[in-house]
């Protein structure tokens, strides 16, 4: 507790209940954010690679429904300048099915099993870093893959299938450079939603809907939503699978590691360290 704490508790008696009502009032400090998020990485880090594999099919799978309820909204809109702050609401919905549903998913795992790895700094945890995101990615676009395959008639009305070409195309317009810092800002983005979400108990639900909103109204590039957008164009043949590999995947990826890892994991990991230094200090 801060010396303006100890000072008022020293000069106000208060009940069990009120001290009970206190501390949960008081937001929660940035070490005990960081040590909820380390923690939830090691229990990752020890999940079997099955699981994981399994996990992560099931979080793609989910993640299809972004463009599942996006494509839907977007379809039966009109065509004005104010569609896109409608229709971007159903890019939330894939994660919150899977944050809710606690599913792998990969720019998740760019901060939480990160921390260990930056607590310990040693040569088995990242390979046991490298394990988890290979298999999280690799089934999720799978999960993603499966999902677009059954986006086509007569499921779906000609009009929402447009949209979610449309969708896609959007996506992939910027080209690699764009779509690479913009994936940059889209993994920054997520990764700070997972910081925020251990001091959020109470609004969790606005906390994933507000931040995922950003990203799909601002189209910042996410590896996973993403995907599911450009690879149903080529799954219904508009563009190659090694076009959507070069001019998507790949960049994208690197962006959201970057933003993810050296943006937020680095620098929140830097400054609860900093602060522990800061304490040890004067307490010698």
């Amino acid at each position: 507790m801060s010396e303006n704490g100890e000072k008022w508790q020293r000069t106000v008696e208060t009940t069990p209940e009120e001290e009970a009502k206190i501390e949960e009032a008081t937001s929660i400090g940035a070490v005990v954010v960081h040590e909820a998020v380390r923690k939830e990485g090691e229990t990752e880090l020890q999940r079997p690679t099955s699981a994981l594999a399994w996990s992560g099919v099931a979080a793609g799978l989910s993640m299809g429904f972004s463009l599942f309820a996006e494509g839907l909204l977007h379809a039966h809109l009109p065509d004005l300048p104010w569609r896109p702050l409608v229709s971007k609401f159903g890019y939330t919905v894939g994660f919150l099915i899977v944050i809710l549903g606690r599913q792998q998913l990969f720019t998740e795992n760019t901060l939480t099993v990160i921390l260990p790895l930056l607590h310990r700094r040693d040569l088995a945890t990242l390979l046991n870093v490298a394990r988890l995101w290979s298999v999280v990615l690799a089934a999720n676009l799978l999960g993603v893959w499966l999902f677009t395959l059954g986006l086509r008639e007569p499921v779906f009305d000609p009009g929402v299938l447009e949209s979610f070409r449309t969708l896609g195309r959007e996506a992939i317009a910027p080209g690699i450079t764009a779509v690479f810092f913009k994936g940059i800002f889209g993994g920054w983005l997520i990764a700070l939603m997972v910081w925020l979400l251990p001091g959020s108990a109470n609004s969790r639900l606005a906390t994933i809907v507000i931040i995922t909103y950003l990203v799909g109204l601002g189209k910042m590039s996410h590896i996973v939503a993403g995907s599911a957008e450009t690879m149903y164009l080529a799954v219904v043949g508009e563009i190659s699978y090694p076009g959507y590999l070069l001019g998507y995947m790949l960049p994208v990826l690197a962006g959201n590691i970057i933003g993810g890892v050296a943006l937020v994991a680095a620098l929140n990991h830097a400054q609860v360290v900093s602060g522990k230094k800061r304490r040890r200090g004067r307490s010698a």
